[in-house]
């Protein structure tokens, strides 16, 4: 063999549509050591040869909102392993994921970090980081582990505004910010009001009304704007950056809005959940609504096209999945037995592998923002504002986490095909067009013929700025 036509590459992703949140064009992708080295046309011959004619060859998602082998605050262990979550994961096109190191009152934090790491580095199959919780804002935890941790490379900590066991009071979350502040660490909120929220579901519960359909009202609408206002004047007092996880309703969306508008530095985050689905899907018999439970809780038609536009206008960055996942039996939803009420029911729906088709579907099979777009909420935006800088994107230098898409591959969802271990999606039944095909993560591949290749274990923690 002459030199000329000895391998250059290790992969040549060859003749495919390649889109960034910036373009799309047509090119080869040449890659080595686990980078994108190369882009251009008719590069030179690959070890591997990768044929993506017809196809859109895009950045691996990022999903940056996901429970994974997390325990809740009332003992409850979701259903994924590592494993199982990051499978399911890749076959939907995902690549790299944040999830979370959860701390409960009593917690050591800098153990609490070690033992979710363990699990992280033992099951996952793509790339992963962590987001802190920090239920118990101790002198300790404040002064020296999230200093230290964020000086290790953990740069995101979550606060809960709600849920007895987990939240933080006015005075403990400004102790949180300030603490960050101090660090250079974003602060992620599930922002709600308590008080609303216990005093809606006690008046709920007296009046016999317990099924899963009455979480909705539960949850007033205002729990969520009054929270939101709140901690936008936390961040503007302590001028801290914050993110807003799971935004819900179209006055969230409004209070947003304004408040980029005034400069605060405040990003905010939806959830597929909340773009196509209604609060009316939780109006099922018996507990079957259970599957639908999730908080915030889902909302109006009204609310869905407000999200729409606000991604749109740029007032949410991100669309994460909140991946929580809870079996159907006595082990999740249904642990407090046949006849419980919407406030034992364990809140969370599964959402890692049906992430990027539905919105796939939606956004360029449908037309809704464009290819551009997508790539700019699944992947560019949530890389750069959690600082994962060799992620997200298709450059020379960035790590090769990338999606090869059938746009014209129509796939009806259900439960049978799902991966992770709730045993159900709530989508069951929706066809969407466009589908995740070849998955490649640091130029490894991961998926392909619509199974994981990869061995668990095999991702890798994420360098994070």
């Amino acid at each position: 063999m002459s030199d000329s036509t000895l391998p250059t590459f290790d992969t040549v992703i060859r003749g495919g549509t390649v889109a960034t949140a910036s373009d799309v064009f047509s090119a080869d992708l040449g890659i080595s050591d686990g980078r994108i080295t190369a882009i251009g046309l008719d590069l030179a011959p690959g070890r591997r040869e990768i044929d993506a004619t017809d196809k859109l060859v895009l950045p691996g998602g990022v999903d940056s909102h996901a429970h994974i082998e997390q325990l809740s605050a009332s003992g409850l262990m979701n259903a994924d392993t590592w494993e199982s979550a990051t499978r399911s994961a890749a076959l939907g096109g995902t690549t790299s994921v944040i999830a979370f190191a959860a701390q409960h009152v009593g917690m050591d934090l800098a153990k609490v970090v070690e033992d979710y790491t363990a699990l992280a580095r033992a099951g996952a199959v793509i790339d992963y980081a962590f987001h802190l919780i920090i239920a118990d804002a101790t002198e300790k935890a404040l002064t020296q582990d999230i200093p230290a941790l964020v000086q290790a490379g953990h740069s995101s900590l979550k606060a809960f505004m709600t849920y007895d066991r987990l939240r933080l009071a006015d005075e403990a979350l400004l102790d949180l910010m300030a603490a960050a502040k101090e660090s250079g660490a974003l602060v992620c909120v599930h922002a709600e009001n308590h008080g609303l929220i216990a005093f809606a579901s006690r008046q709920l519960l007296k009046e016999g009304k317990t099924a899963p359909k009455y979480h909705a009202a539960s949850h007033p609408r205002l729990s969520e704007s009054e929270a939101f206002e709140r901690v936008v004047r936390f961040s503007q007092f302590l001028d801290q950056p914050v993110m807003i996880f799971h935004v819900s309703t179209e006055e969230g969306a409004a209070i947003l809005r304004r408040a980029r508008g005034e400069g605060a530095k405040v990003y905010a985050e939806t959830c597929p959940q909340y773009l196509f689905l209604t609060e009316s899907d939780l109006d099922r018999p018996g507990l079957e609504g259970a599957k639908w439970m999730c908080s915030p809780p889902l909302r109006e038609a009204r609310d869905q096209e407000a999200l729409w536009r606000a991604l749109d206008l740029g007032d949410l960055q991100t669309v994460s999945s909140d991946h929580a996942p809870y079996r159907y039996d006595e082990t999740g939803k249904l642990k407090a037995g046949p006849g419980a009420t919407f406030k034992e029911i364990a809140n969370g729906m599964p959402g890692l592998q049906m992430r990027l088709p539905l919105l796939f579907d939606a956004m360029v099979s449908g037309g809704r923002l464009g290819l551009r777009k997508f790539v700019e909420i699944t992947a560019t935006a949530p890389a750069r504002i959690y600082g994962l800088a060799n992620k997200g994107s298709v450059a020379v230098g960035q790590d090769a986490d990338l999606c090869l898409w059938d746009p014209s591959r129509r796939v009806t969802l259900s439960d049978e095909i799902v991966e992770d271990r709730t045993g159900f999606t709530p989508y069951a039944g929706r066809t969407v067009t466009g589908w995740p095909e070849t998955v490649l993560c640091r130029g490894r591949v991961i998926v392909e013929g619509g199974a994981v290749t990869a061995e668990a274990g095999s991702g890798a923690p994420i360098s994070r700025g």
